[in-house]
This record gives C-alpha cells, structure tokens and sequence, in this order.
C-alpha cells in the first residue's frame, strides 16, 4: 500500500512541477518558500549518481524508495512540516517516525502550498 501511496505522490510531484505558462512557473519558483525549496533540491537529489538506486535495491523490482534514498528526503520533508508550525513532538506523534508518512506529508503540504501559490499568481492577473 506505501508503495502505491509514494508513486502516486511523486507521480503528483512531477506533475505539479510541469507547467507550460513560462512566466507563471518562474513567478510561481520566486514565490517558493526555502522550505520548499530545500524540499524540491532533495527530491532532485535522488537523480544524483551516489543517491541513485543501487543493483541490488533495482532487483527487488519496486516502485517504493528504498529507505536509503527515504532518508534523503526526511530532513527536508521535516523542515517543510515544521514551517507550517506542527511540533517535533507532532511529527513523531503523527507518523510514528515512519520515513514514508512523513514524505507523504511534507508532500501534501509542499502541493498545497503550490497551488496557494498558483492561485494568488492568476488572482493577481
């Protein structure tokens, strides 16, 4: 089930990122908290060659994140959490420490915040 979870997210990530109004996705880019921005360097980082997955996590042949490559995302994904004003103590409360709930978390917040974006982009037009 987390791995459907998890593939549907990045698969909503990648789209949210795609966006054919030039001028709207560099508005939307400026408008990124750092937060954000940290969060979308980690989810880039899984395409740098030491992050990419190994032989052995490719052979077990799913579309779940090893928890390796998880760990890139959970100080991000934490720091995009915290931003919105829950607690450390919230996190572990939430998600147990589960490093697969808290990116589908921080996920859910960072498409929020996207859209919020996107909104006061076209009301401001």
């Amino acid at each position: 089930m987390k791995k459907y979870i998890l593939s549907a997210v990045f698969a909503a990530l990648t789209l949210a990122s795609c966006n054919n109004e030039g001028s709207a996705v560099n508005t939307v880019e400026s408008m990124k908290t750092p937060q954000m921005e940290n969060f979308d360097k980690a989810f880039k980082s899984l395409g740098d060659p030491q992050n990419r997955p190994t032989e052995e996590e490719r052979k077990r042949n799913t579309s779940e994140l090893s928890d390796r490559r998880k760990a890139l995302l959970v100080p991000a994904s934490k720091e995009l959490i915290l931003s919105t004003g829950v607690t450390e103590t919230e996190i572990t409360r939430k998600t147990g420490g589960d490093m697969s709930q808290i990116i589908v978390w921080a996920t859910q917040i960072y498409m929020q915040k996207s859209d919020e974006i996107r909104k006061n982009i076209k009301s401001d037009k």
